[in-house]
C-alpha cells in the first residue's frame, strides 16, 4: 500500500498560515465582523423642529411621500435693501416684505407673536441651502386663517424669493435643511409638503395629503391643492 508523501519542512509554514486563516474565519462574526471589532456608530436622523412653536398645535401631524415641479429661476427683489456683510440677518425683514409684491400687503398688518391675529409673525433665520448662510423666512397671518409664507435667500447683494407658498392653520418645521409645511385645505384634508434646496429654489421634495375620516374623499376630479408651491409669480 502506498503512503501519502509527508510535507515537507519548506511546506509546514506555508500550511500553518493557512491553518491560523481558517481559525479566524471561524471567529467572525455574521455580518463580517471579528469578534471583538467594535460597531460603527449609527447617525441619528434629523426629527421636525417647529419654527414657529406656538403655532404648531394647531396643525396636522402627516408624513410625505414622494412628488416634484420644476418652474423657472427666481428672479431678485427689484427694491429691496442690498444684502451686506451681515447677511440677511442683518436686513430688516419688515423692508423685504415691502420690497416683494406678494407680501407687502401684509406688511400694513403690523407684526404679531402668538397666533389668533392676522399680521407677520416674528422672523425666522435658517440654513436652508447648506452654504453656511442663513436664509430669511417670513409668514403672515390672514383674517380668514390663511397663511402667506415666503424663503428669501441672498445672491450676492440681491434679496431673492425661493419659495412662496400659501395654506390655511399654516405650521412650518425644519428636518435638517429641509422645510416641511403642514396645512389644512378647506376640503377637509391635512396636507405635509417638504421642501429642499435644488440650487436655484426650494422644491417639492415630498408630499402627503389625507383626509379625514368622517368626511367623503373629493370626486376624481377634486379640488386642486391649495398651497402654492413654486416661487414664482403668485396665482
Amino acid at each position: 500500500m502506498s503512503r501519502s508523501p509527508r510535507p515537507t519542512a519548506a511546506a509546514a509554514p506555508a500550511l500553518a498560515a493557512l491553518a491560523a486563516l481558517a481559525a479566524l474565519a471561524g471567529c467572525a462574526a455574521p455580518g463580517g465582523l471579528a469578534a471583538g471589532e467594535p460597531v460603527a456608530p449609527a447617525s441619528p436622523q434629523p426629527q421636525p423642529q417647529a419654527l414657529w412653536p406656538a403655532w404648531a398645535d394647531d396643525s396636522p401631524k402627516s408624513p410625505g411621500a414622494a412628488t416634484g415641479t420644476r418652474q423657472p429661476p427666481p428672479a431678485p427683489l427689484a427694491d429691496a435693501p442690498e444684502v451686506g456683510a451681515g447677511g440677511l440677518t442683518a436686513v430688516k425683514a419688515a423692508d423685504v416684505v415691502k420690497a416683494d409684491p406678494r407680501m407687502r400687503l401684509f406688511a400694513e398688518k403690523g407684526t404679531i407673536n402668538s397666533p389668533g391675529r392676522s399680521g407677520i409673525r416674528p422672523p425666522v433665520y435658517l440654513d436652508l441651502t447648506g452654504d453656511g448662510q442663513q436664509e430669511l423666512i417670513v409668514a403672515a397671518d390672514t383674517e380668514t386663517g390663511r397663511t402667506a409664507l415666503t424663503v428669501y435667500a441672498a445672491r450676492g447683494k440681491r434679496i431673492v424669493p425661493v419659495l412662496f407658498t400659501l395654506g390655511r392653520r399654516m405650521a412650518a418645521e425644519s428636518l435638517g435643511q429641509d422645510l416641511l409645511i403642514r396645512t389644512a385645505p378647506d376640503d377637509g384634508s391635512e396636507q405635509a409638503v417638504r421642501y429642499r434646496w435644488d440650487g436655484e429654489r426650494m422644491t417639492v421634495v415630498n408630499e402627503e395629503r389625507r383626509y379625514n375620516k368622517t368626511l367623503p374623499a373629493p370626486s376624481s376630479g377634486g379640488s386642486a391643492p391649495e398651497a402654492d408651491h413654486g416661487a414664482g409669480g403668485a396665482r
